[in-house]
């Protein structure tokens, strides 16, 4: 895995640039974020990376900050979220204030990021709330912030995704949920109390 490149900056033309390390080009992509931080061409530059292997490419992506990277790597996990989208969403909304959105669970403003649809928007809450709790301290997120962040069980969690899979839109599945005192329920007592209420 390649963690981290230092280097001379040879080339930059959104999303991607070339950073010349002892003489070998690496050719990366990265968000707008990391390009308005970059050094003029031929000065030195040091960028956090992260590698995606696939069959039939090696792909680098570069960040300023290692809170970036994070982000970019929680993104990941979310399901329907790729590389590419991941790097549009760090180019139109800072650590911060990506945070901020999930914590609000603000899909409104989410969606106004290219290529994030009211699914996609209502999926990163749901998903991203964990995660952020789980690395909000390492990418430097206010504790106060990541710890009012409300979070879904296990059981909870399943419950929201067996709604979401029997037709409820995510957000509206999550909200069906946090309306239940779920505590000592299984995921089908749960489900059941949910659809009761609907």
């Amino acid at each position: 895995m390649i963690g981290r490149l230092n280097g001379i900056l040879l080339e930059k033309l959104p999303p991607d640039l070339v950073v010349d390390v002892n003489g070998v080009g690496y050719e990366l992509s990265a968000p707008m974020s990391t390009f308005v931080n970059l050094p003029a061409l031929h000065e030195p530059v040091s960028l956090y990376t992260h590698l995606i292997v696939r069959e039939d490419a090696h792909l680098l992506y570069g960040f300023a900050s290692d809170r970036e990277r994070l982000l970019f790597r929680s993104l990941l996990k979310v399901n329907g979220v790729g590389a590419k989208l991941a790097l549009t969403i760090l180019s139109g909304s800072d650590v911060d204030s990506f945070a901020q959105r999930i914590q609000e669970g603000d899909a409104a403003s989410l969606t106004r990021l290219p290529g994030v649809g009211k699914k996609t928007a209502e999926r990163l809450i749901i998903e991203m709330r964990d995660r952020l709790k789980e690395v909000g301290t390492a990418m430097g997120l206010d504790t106060q912030v990541v710890q009012t962040m409300p979070s879904a069980s296990g059981t909870r969690k399943e419950a929201i995704d067996a709604l979401i899979s029997l037709g409820y839109k995510a957000a509206e599945a999550d909200k069906m949920v946090r309306s239940i005192d779920s505590d000592n329920l299984s995921t089908e007592q749960i489900i059941r109390l949910a659809l009761q209420r609907s």
